[in-house]
């Protein structure tokens, strides 16, 4: 697509098209300055389309017709629609999962369980393995992370710090998963067999997240907290308004199987709502009524109050204002945000794509890479470019595969140095920028904006830099093995 549309239109210069990008970056730090953490209610949103309008300029200026344009925005809103599904299934799981007693006999047995000595590193422990067998951080984040980041706020620990022990945990999983659609994508990109790439990545990945348990323990030993004292006032709290049997883990429990026998997540999250809906009408009978607005539970309250907690705000109260905090959900409304975030986001990435502007600011870092580190050095660029610009991993993984996989047979490079570099600097920082669909999604599930785990998102920033201390030491760089 992107071929096809350079070779119809003159080529930008690097200046005309990084104009947009300057514009965007210009005026979503001025949305920061102005509305802080509030800037995702909609300003950056207008903003993404605001840079959407300056690039379309550029293109017209250019002789890029409003036609190609329209048609690139198309294809990305096209992209996005199993990622917008998943999405809405989300808000609902989630709902269910809470009026069905799921989450808070989680952040129950969690309570009991974790600690803030452990909970820290345990959390990234967790969903690296969760992640590792679903290979998925979005399904990973939806499920046990939303437990964890309750279980956290009610052990004292900052939220930001949670859900980057989360993201960190999840993003290593889902990075070394057969499984992951990144994973699959970025070896076939480069033209690397798939457990090839994966063993190859070890050399990087590895290292990081060993860095990124360092750190969380340490941030565990130094971390002041109050709730360690709280806990058993909270776990009565919690054992009097939910029926806390543990028969309702059943349900994520089944969830993780499905999705590990490689039921599409879609799915799997379909199935896990609709569970969740029966499990609160057995197990939390007046729970279910008091969503619906009723005093007591029959056929049409049951299906007004789980319909309720699919769709719309719902909350349980209980005697404790922190736990108020954590046991409510925005149903499918509450993802309403980050979908339109995403929207927009394609618009721009659309737009973008259609002038030729990504492909020629990967142009321009192709130029750059004289010596095997340039090159990796290049690599790490563009995929962190894409990022920012296209707003969407598979877009930089795409993208970045296609522009530079020449570059490094040319060097005598195999395929798994390209793959490895993709997923070490494209896969997991996209979920470091807000206005990508995974920075959108993540703080969208996990209900913590990106300004807060950013700092806390160790492995997902470690990676890259691993990636190019190894390229510049020369530490087992594959060569090309010609036939």
């Amino acid at each position: 697509m992107i071929e096809k549309q350079l070779s119809s239109n003159k080529e930008l210069n690097i200046w005309e098209a990084l104009i947009p990008l300057f514009f965007l970056i210009a005026l979503l730090t001025v949305n920061v300055l102005v509305f802080g953490d509030d800037a995702l209610s909609g300003s950056n949103q207008f903003v993404l389309l605001l840079a959407a309008a300056v690039a379309a300029i550029v293109g017209f200026w250019n002789k890029v017709s409003y036609e190609s344009m329209i048609a690139e925005v198309a294809e990305n809103f096209k992209s996005t629609t199993g990622a917008i599904l998943i999405l809405l299934m989300v808000g609902a799981l989630a709902g269910t999962w809470l009026i069905s007693g799921i989450i808070p006999t989680m952040i129950y047995y969690g309570l009991m369980i974790l600690n803030p000595a452990i909970f820290l590193p345990a959390t990234v422990i967790i969903c690296a393995i969760i992640s590792l067998a679903t290979g998925s951080s979005w399904t990973t984040s939806a499920t046990v992370g939303i437990a964890l980041i309750g279980i956290g706020k009610a052990l004292g620990v900052p939220m930001g710090m949670t859900a980057g022990a989360v993201i960190s945990g999840a993003y290593f999983g889902d990075k070394m998963s057969p499984l992951s659609d990144t994973t699959n994508l970025a070896s076939a990109m480069a033209g690397a067999k798939l457990f090839d790439h994966i063993r190859y990545m070890m050399l990087t990945t590895v290292p990081s997240v060993l860095v990124t348990l360092v750190v969380f323990v340490f941030l565990s030993l130094t971390q002041k907290t109050s709730g360690q004292a709280e806990t058993a006032d909270m776990l009565r709290v919690i054992d009097a308004s939910f029926n806390t049997s543990p028969l309702v883990l059943l349900v994520p429990v089944i969830v993780i199987f499905m999705i590990v026998r490689k039921t599409k997540p879609l799915i799997a999250l379909l199935a896990g709502t609709l569970l969740g809906g029966l499990f609160a009408v057995i197990f939390q009978p007046d729970i279910v009524a008091s969503v619906a607005g009723a005093e007591a539970l029959n056929a049409t309250t049951a299906y007004k109050g789980v319909m309720n907690a699919m769709t719309r705000d719902v909350a349980v109260t209980t005697s404790s204002d922190s736990l108020n905090d954590l046991f409510s959900a925005g149903g499918m409304k509450g993802m309403l945000g980050t979908i339109w975030l995403i929207m927009c986001a394609m618009v721009f990435g659309g737009v973008m794509e259609a002038i030729g502007a990504l492909s020629r600011i990967s142009k321009a870092l192709l130029s750059l890479a004289k010596s095997i580190f340039g090159l990796f050095a290049a690599t790490v660029a563009s995929a962190l470019s894409l990022n920012l610009t296209a707003s969407d991993q598979y877009l930089s993984i795409v993208v970045t595969g296609k522009m530079f996989d020449k570059a490094y047979r040319d060097k005598g490079l195999a395929p798994e140095n390209l793959s490895r570099t993709i997923e070490d600097a494209g896969t997991v920082t996209s979920v470091l920028i807000p206005w990508n669909t995974c920075g959108a999604y993540q703080s969208g599930v996990l209900g913590v904006s990106v300004s807060e785990y950013f700092m806390y998102a160790v492995f997902n920033y470690v990676s890259p830099f691993m990636t190019l201390i190894f390229a510049a030491v020369g530490i087992k760089i594959k060569q090309l093995v010609r036939e």
